[in-house]
């Protein structure tokens, strides 16, 4: 991709071909995962659409005259004028070319996508997942010089990527962020020489024939399957949850926290991640109401404490939420006094909904054996009842689901397979 810099940029995007503009950042794990997706669509789209880059940092004015934030962003122009929607973070293959057809054309995309070959591509050991798990079985993996290759539909880190601080991590005296602990992980099994496929789309998986089809058009074949890819918010599946996701009804406080600052929140949950996660909310919102369907706090001792002296944070015992609305900027909130059936409204600016994690199993049918919840059975060695297929982290039925615990599932499994392979 030709880089310009924004004495460029109004030349470039105005000219009479559609342009691509991409603001990278350099120690950008998410700008690194971009670049060989456009890399590969420009080669497809270079005589319908040009690609260029630019430095954020070094056209920070430019950068901030566009609204642009964050690394990397994509913008789409056309004769001058920025079309489509721009794409920030993690971006993936297919939304990319989703825009390009906005911009071009449908049918021409479409007709230029046909003509793909697919590609198939080798490795020892495919990991399904980068999370603690998935990251530490791949830096075991590679250190023992075992082909590799890390494959997730989002960016590396997992779900303590989105946990705004981790406490009990070992070798680390402070808090650490989890943003941070998550970059650092995934960078050292990186560097190792581990191959990625981030922020994909996995299209088809087959454990028998170990196949992964990624973006419709690679297969990877792997000799071992390790899957690692743990779990997800649970839903309160109520009215208006779905509608409202993202648009006033949020499952990451890391994520939203700070559009609340001095406002109002209701939460609802009373386990360690509803109550943990309360303690970061209150730097930021003016008043949080936790709702909660037992008449007590399920979250550990030191949390509730936490929780019960913050003067900001009242609770509701003994509701279940029954509908979510928004009324203008509002959020309305329905719930049920579940002793006397009573409902009530709940007037707030968000919700933030912590009741639990389920397995992001589905991908794979029925295929895996699994205990009565759906956790992943395994033996002693991470190996499922598929052979050669192993199951790290927290999709695996067990006691605990710690950062520590994720991490030594993945270092058995990597061990075990090294002999294997060995």
């Amino acid at each position: 991709m030709r880089e310009i810099n924004a004495n460029e940029f109004k030349e470039v995007t105005g000219s009479g071909k559609p342009v691509l503009v991409d603001f990278y950042s350099t120690e950008c794990p998410p700008c690194d995962a971009l670049f060989p997706k456009l890399d590969g669509l420009e080669k497809l789209f270079s005589g319908d659409m040009e690609f260029v880059k630019i430095f954020r940092q070094g056209n920070r004015e430019l950068a901030e005259s566009l609204g642009v934030r964050s690394s990397p962003t994509l913008l789409f122009y056309d004769g001058g004028r920025e079309v489509c929607q721009r794409l920030a973070g993690g971006i993936k293959r297919s939304e990319i070319i989703r825009e390009i057809g906005h911009v071009i054309g449908r049918d021409k995309v479409d007709s230029i996508m046909s003509a793909v070959k697919p590609v198939i591509t080798h490795t020892d050991v495919a990991v399904l997942g980068a999370g603690p798990g998935g990251l530490t079985a791949g830096l075991y993996l590679c250190q023992a010089k075992i082909d590799t290759t890390l494959i997730d539909v989002a960016l590396p880190g997992g779900y303590v990527a989105t946990t705004h601080m981790i406490s009990n991590y070992p070798g680390f005296i402070e808090p650490q962020p989890g943003y941070m602990l998550s970059h650092n992980m995934s960078e050292q099994t990186r560097k190792c020489g581990t191959v990625y496929r981030v922020a994909v789309d996995v299209t088809g998986v087959d454990l028998a024939r170990k196949e992964i089809v990624v973006d419709e058009y690679e297969t990877i074949k792997a000799k071992r399957i390790i899957i690692a890819t743990g779990t997800s918010p649970r839903k309160l599946n109520v009215p208006g949850e779905q509608e409202f996701m993202g648009k006033g009804i949020s499952y990451c406080a890391t994520c939203d926290a700070k559009y609340f600052d001095n406002k109002e929140v209701v939460i609802i949950g009373g386990g360690n991640s509803a109550i943990e996660e309360s303690a970061f909310i209150s730097k930021f919102a003016s008043k949080i109401t936790i709702v909660h369907q037992f008449d007590h706090l399920q979250a550990n001792k030191a949390a509730q404490e936490k929780a019960f002296a913050d003067p900001k944070i009242t609770f509701m015992f003994e509701h279940e939420p029954r509908a979510f609305r928004r009324d203008c900027d509002k959020m309305e909130v329905e719930v049920e006094e579940l002793k006397t059936g009573k409902r009530s409204v709940l007037v707030t600016d968000g919700v933030f909904v912590f009741i639990g994690l389920q397995p992001n199993l589905s991908m794979f049918g029925d295929k895996l054996e699994t205990d009565q919840w759906g956790y992943v059975k395994v033996n002693e060695d991470m190996q499922t009842n598929i052979e050669g297929v192993y199951s790290v982290g927290d999709i695996n039925s067990k006691k605990y689901r710690q950062i520590t615990t994720a991490v030594a599932d993945g270092t058995i499994a990597a061990i075990a397979i090294t002999r294997e392979l060995g």
